[in-house]
């Protein structure tokens, strides 16, 4: 295993190790920001597994990158969020609000202090980036399939 896996594998422990108190402090970012607010109606139970679960299996994803198991996570989220009427602006916002968590932590934790370990950092940071962005991405997918379908559903109630 060469030092940039090993990194990365140390870094994923750190992160699923800290899950915890990962989802509170992102909790509390939610809770404070004007910019999500309809995430204030969300059940808080459903809030907390939800982020407790995307800090829980970063490391999956970071180790194993299974492209599919992100698609239907969050396709699921976005369809969730959709029925719940967030708007699409404060879903993404609340990923970008993941992700900000995160770096805090990292930061917080000075693991991004080790200059001989650089290499494994910028693949480990290029990863996360990609895992965010396909989040994003799914997110939406799944919120505009929920959207289209309710409309659909509407439509048909209207021709009957």
């Amino acid at each position: 295993m060469g030092v940039s896996m090993m990194f990365s594998y140390r870094l994923v422990r750190l992160i699923e190790s800290h899950a915890d108190a990962l989802a509170t402090g992102l909790e509390e970012r939610v809770l404070d920001s004007p910019q999500v607010s309809h995430f204030r109606e969300i059940p808080a139970h459903e809030l907390r597994e939800r982020v407790y679960e995307i800090y829980r299996h970063l490391g999956e994803w970071l180790l194993g990158k299974n492209e599919l198991d992100i698609e239907s996570r969050y396709r699921e989220i976005g369809s969730r969020r959709a029925q719940q009427k967030v708007p699409l602006s404060e879903v993404l916002q609340a990923i970008v609000l993941t992700k900000e968590n995160l770096w805090e932590f990292l930061k917080s934790e000075a693991v991004m202090d080790r200059a001989i370990e650089i290499m494994g950092e910028l693949e480990l940071l290029q990863m996360l980036e990609m895992f965010f962005d396909r989040a994003i991405y799914y997110a939406a997918v799944g919120y505009e399939e929920e959207v289209a379908r309710t409309a659909r559903g509407v439509g048909a109630l209207r021709a009957v």
